[in-house]
């Protein structure tokens, strides 16, 4: 079989009900939220399938609900498969993810990690004050000027998320943010779009989040990876047990290279990708990338048994 990757997305594709279809079919879905729900004190069923989406779009629950569902899809993926990936990664919070499909990370100690992590973004600004947007249809360095001269020192912008050619996300301050959205349209930009995240993700603006962070880190325990996993914020390297903590502290704070991501798998020869998470965001965004990926997702019973006869071939 051609070199095969995993990859986990991350917040923005949170909504209520999804993963539902899987968690009626299989017991080892419904274990799985029930054992994150026992670690993080939250009733991962309720908040899920029953809560608003506005609810679930409060990082405090989006992080800890999207991995939930991540790792549950990971594990059925597993059992109706038993592939071994050459490579993993996952869009910003997805790399958790990875890193537990890894070996690298205890479920216990992955669910802490991104409550803590959750809690520290939402902590570090304001609700409301800080914001993320889409721009569409405007190339990386067209955007980067714009939010050079939006910038002054009282409202903070800066690219965060190098999506697609052509698609970047923002974040910073939501004046800020709001300003680079009209800037860009008036500039040729084909959409903007503000994202469901209730926090300004990826900029300088969750420093505090991150060095409380290093704190959390230092007890938790690394292990020996089964398969690389490439880092969001330096696509030239991959995690190691020795600079897992300072890349995920470094991810905080610094911009996604989720197109660069992509063009690393490329070159380590992978042809095939599988998205493990709700919506088949990542897969869209990798056509974009590569055309040449062969791509299949698993959010839903349909998607599994498509994707794992599929593979079987």
């Amino acid at each position: 079989m051609a070199k095969l990757a995993l990859v986990f997305p991350g917040q923005g594709t949170q909504h209520t009900g999804m993963g539902s279809s899987l968690f009626a079919e299989f017991a080892s879905v419904r274990d799985a939220f029930e054992r994150a729900g026992s670690v993080l004190g939250v009733d991962m069923r309720r908040l899920c399938f029953e809560g608003s989406q506005e609810e679930l779009n409060l990082t405090v629950n989006t992080q800890i609900a999207v991995l939930t569902l991540n790792i549950a899809l990971y594990g059925v993926f597993k059992e109706k498969t038993a592939i071994n990936p050459a490579v993993l990664a996952g869009h910003s919070l997805g790399e958790y993810a990875a890193l537990y499909a890894s070996g690298a990370v205890a479920f216990d100690d992955v669910f802490r990690l991104v409550q803590a992590r959750a809690v520290y973004h939402q902590e570090a600004v304001s609700l409301g004050a800080g914001a993320m947007a889409a721009i569409i249809g405007m190339d990386d360095e067209a955007v980067e000027s714009i939010c050079a001269e939006v910038n002054n020192p009282r409202e903070l912008v800066a690219v965060a998320i190098h999506n697609a050619p052509a698609q970047v996300v923002v974040s910073g301050h939501t004046g800020a943010v709001e300003k680079v959205m009209r800037a860009a349209k008036q500039k040729g930009a084909m959409t903007t779009v503000r994202l469901p995240i209730s926090v300004p993700c990826h900029c300088r603006l969750l420093q505090s989040a991150a060095d409380r962070f290093a704190e959390k880190l230092a007890d938790i325990g690394f292990h020996d990876f089964t398969a690389p996993v490439i880092p969001n914020c330096d696509p030239e390297v991959f995690y190691t047990r020795e600079n897992a903590r300072e890349l995920l502290c470094r991810q905080i704070v610094s911009p996604v290279k989720w197109r660069q991501t992509v063009e690393k798998m490329a070159a380590l020869g992978v042809e095939t990708i599988v998205e493990i998470g709700p919506k088949r965001t990542l897969c869209g965004l990798i056509k974009r990338i590569s055309k040449k990926m062969q791509l299949y997702s698993v959010e839903d019973v349909a998607s599994l048994y498509k994707t794992a006869e599929a593979l079987a071939v």
